[in-house]
């Protein structure tokens, strides 16, 4: 159904019509009727475009100078007055030409170059374009958020300072920039692990990676710096600890948007708890569970861990499905699936581009209309240069090459990321430095799936990760009725290097066995005795002595 019509122009002497073009086609996506009547507009063609047409919006733009635009405007104030049924007056143009727009009083709506794709989206959604606060215009709901923007990505950014003072002011600096979509509240260690045991907490240590949080009450007043600007959401990551009473603390204090928890890591293997593997693959079932009850959305940050301590891509890919996986198994409807690019460090574009588009088909292929998959992309943690300058053409960079899965949500990596804490600063510029990406290519972007060794990468890890996926099963059969949702099954893989990392916690019980090397840009398995690299069925035969047909 069509939403009426747009006629479209640009006035007086300027004959720059790009801005009106580009309105008109995002207009047209969005379901109205558009008319564009050319460059250097007089006011009789207008006007009888208005009586011919009947137009919901006249939308025009001027490019030149404001001293110009002064003396044009007083006719088309005129000829507006002559109407019967006026139309409602859109304009854009120049920051400097806008500022005397405002003033002619002549138009309902302004944008003045300082927006971006997004901004426009909404008013031709809604009809609303304002510069003040805007909770009732903006869901709190993650998943109605994105419906909103589509088909423009949400920003998410990670942010937390060791100073709770600081962090606070940051929110709030961020929220009134309406630069991004979701605030990813980075609390400390201490917080994630000793939050509902304050007498273990090292004080020494308050602050050593985000935030110190202290009370439910500081929480709540974290949450309410965003309350600002666009209304951000806000989330922030599993405990490590106490995982369900620090899940409903969270949504009861700052509505956490999303849980984010990973399957098998933030315990013995890592470092980043005390929790025995087994039993923190439990309580992350569990999370899921209580999530998928209350409708809230989960995301599992689990591939990547694997990629980040040097994994072969076979291991990153079949993790992305059994990730997906207990999700669905554990009754969560809205599944947020993270792809970080450039993991493990060397990989080239393409080949990395190959590795996600495996996971993201074997992921999509559990979707369901009550498995809902979103896409979420982000910078590999490795892959920024302690030089910000070049890390900010790194940031642009991964970006561009992220949009090509057409991702519902980017997880910014502040492009200080390898030299400090991000401030709040820094997440507005970078940001910045993602909107600019996702603003040159969301429309006619370069579609870099369809290259053939793409292709064929993608088609190698797939059957790859589906050995790997089919072997487990056969070799658990007479263990388990649902081998890759079993908590004994997925530790004792782990323990066997059956799902192996070369960076793992190495012990008694955890092996690490797994050497792998980058070679032609791809992360692959490799035998340091025999010299050779390993297909997925080499390496578990040269393991376990096993194979499937």
């Amino acid at each position: 159904m069509k939403k009426g019509i747009i006629i479209g122009a640009s006035i007086g002497n300027c004959v720059h019509v790009a801005g009106v073009a580009h309105f008109l086609n995002l207009a047209q996506e969005e379901g109205y009727e558009t008319i564009f009547l050319g460059p250097a507009v007089d006011t009789a063609v207008i006007e009888n475009a208005i009586r011919h047409y009947k137009p919901r919006y006249v939308a025009v733009g001027y490019r030149l100078t404001p001293e110009n635009f002064i003396k044009i405007i007083p006719s088309y104030i005129e000829m507006n007055n002559r109407q019967e049924n006026k139309p409602i007056w859109i304009f854009g143009g120049t920051y400097s030409v806008a500022k005397k727009a405002k003033e002619t009083g002549l138009f309902d709506i302004i944008f003045d170059s300082t927006e971006d794709i997004d901004e426009c989206i909404k008013f031709l959604r809604t009809g609303i374009h304002t510069k003040e606060n805007e909770n009732e215009h903006n869901s709190q709901n993650v998943v109605q958020r994105i419906a909103q923007k589509r088909p423009y990505p949400l920003l998410r950014h990670h942010f937390g300072l060791p100073s709770y003072k600081e962090t606070i002011e940051g929110i709030s600096q961020i929220s009134k920039s309406k630069i991004l979509d979701v605030i990813s509240l980075g609390i400390d260690q201490n917080t994630q692990q000793y939050f509902f045991r304050p007498d273990m907490r090292n004080k020494d240590m308050d602050g050593a990676g985000g935030v110190p949080v202290s009370s439910k009450e500081a929480f709540i007043t974290l949450k309410k710096a965003s309350e600002y600007g666009n209304f951000p959401l806000m989330r922030c990551y599993s405990g490590t600890a106490d995982v369900l009473n620090f899940a409903e603390m969270l949504v009861n204090t700052i509505s956490n948007a999303w849980c984010a928890v990973p399957l098998c890591w933030y315990n013995e293997i890592d470092g980043r708890g005390t929790r025995k593997l087994h039993i923190s693959i439990e309580e992350a079932q569990s999370l899921m569970r209580w999530h998928g009850e209350r409708d809230i959305p989960v995301e599992l940050n689990e591939p990547h861990h694997w990629g980040l301590r040097d994994a072969h891509d076979t291991i990153s890919v079949a993790m992305s499905y059994i990730s997906a996986y207990n999700a669905k198994k554990n009754g969560v409807k809205d599944y947020i699936a993270q792809y970080m690019f450039n993991v493990p460090n060397g990989l080239t574009f393409s080949m990395d581009l190959a590795k996600v588009l495996a996971q993201l088909e074997m992921t999509e292929s559990l979707a369901t209309k009550e498995f809902r998959v979103y896409r979420q992309v982000r910078a590999g943690l490795p892959f920024l240069s302690s030089d910000a300058d070049v890390a900010k053409g790194q940031l642009a960079a991964s970006t561009q090459l992220s949009m090509a899965i057409e991702p519902h949500i980017i997880h910014v990596v502040g492009y200080s990321e390898a030299i400090e804490a991000a401030s709040a600063q820094v997440v507005i510029e970078s940001c910045k430095i993602v909107r600019g990406v996702i603003r040159s290519v969301l429309h006619g972007n370069i579609d870099y799936k369809q290259d053939s060794a793409v292709q064929r990468r993608k088609k190698e890890l797939i059957d790859d990760a589906t050995y790997l996926l089919n072997f487990i099963k056969h070799v658990y059969a007479d263990k388990s009725k649902d081998p890759l949702s079993d908590s004994a099954v997925l530790t004792d893989c782990i323990k066997k290097g059956i799902l192996d990392a070369p960076h793992i916690f190495k012990n008694d019980e955890f092996r690490g066995v797994l050497h792998t090397r980058v070679y032609d840009g791809k992360c692959l398995a490799y035998d340091p005795k025999e010299r050779c690299f390993l297909n997925e069925k080499q390496r578990l035969f040269r393991l376990t002595g096993k194979e499937i047909i």
